[in-house]
């Protein structure tokens, strides 16, 4: 466990991976949102996209926890199941930070009635339906669903190169496509919308991680084999 720990160490000497370059991209994400917000002239609630910014910052450190440090690690005789487990112990640490963010933001959001202009950033109604635990769980699992993404995707392009990731993911979006095509053959548009609706956003979040857990044992199977 101290071992593992170490690589916690290692991973946050850049602390502006983990932990200042998402704070950055959430706090301008955020006031260019309250900016926007102000330049509207409603009363009416006002919602944007922008919370999503540091979440999908979350892909590109969880490519660039392998790949800058994963080599490193190696030469200094830390073992890949180490490695793995420490990298992910690091990431559930800066998620659960950019949770805690977002729930406090939405209570303050809540008591300002959107910051005096009826504008929602961190607190969004179908989130918030099952309270700021719930609201808390998405966000955790959210962030760690990019992560874990992006580490996965390091993984095999570490293993068999660009060619293959590049393959993997085209392989994706064709089984993405197909999906969609089926569900508009069948006509089920309403029972998939239906069916997300009725998951709520605790459930979606119980579903993610269900999706972390699959990736996270392939992402280990590759790493034991990718070349540091």
């Amino acid at each position: 466990m101290s071992r593992t720990l170490n690589v916690v160490r290692m991973q946050l000497v850049n602390r502006q991976t983990y932990i200042w370059i998402p704070l950055l991209i959430l706090a301008g994400s955020f006031l260019l949102s309250l900016a926007v917000y102000a330049l509207i002239p409603t009363d009416e609630p006002k919602y944007g996209g922008g919370a999503q910014a540091p979440l999908w910052y979350f892909l590109a450190v969880g490519v660039q926890a392998l790949t800058l440090s994963f080599p490193f690690s190696q030469a200094m005789s830390v073992s890949r199941r180490e490695f793995y487990l420490g990298t992910l112990l690091t990431a559930a640490l800066t998620s659960t930070i950019l949770a805690a963010i977002f729930v406090v933001g939405g209570f303050i959001e809540s008591a300002t009635n959107g910051w005096g202009m009826n504008g929602w950033f961190f607190r969004l109604d179908w989130v918030w339906e099952s309270g700021p635990l719930g609201a808390a769980l998405f966000y955790f699992v959210s962030a760690m669903l990019f992560f874990v993404t992006g580490f996965w995707a390091a993984t095999i392009y570490k293993r068999w190169g660009g060619l293959w990731l590049t393959v993997v993911l085209v392989g994706l979006g064709a089984l993405f496509v197909l999906a969609l095509f089926v569900v508009g053959r069948l006509e089920a548009w309403v029972q998939v919308f239906t069916w997300f609706a009725t998951q709520g956003a605790v459930g979606l979040a119980l579903w993610g991680i269900v999706v972390i857990a699959a990736l996270a044992a392939i992402a280990f199977g590759t790493l034991r084999r990718a070349v540091p």
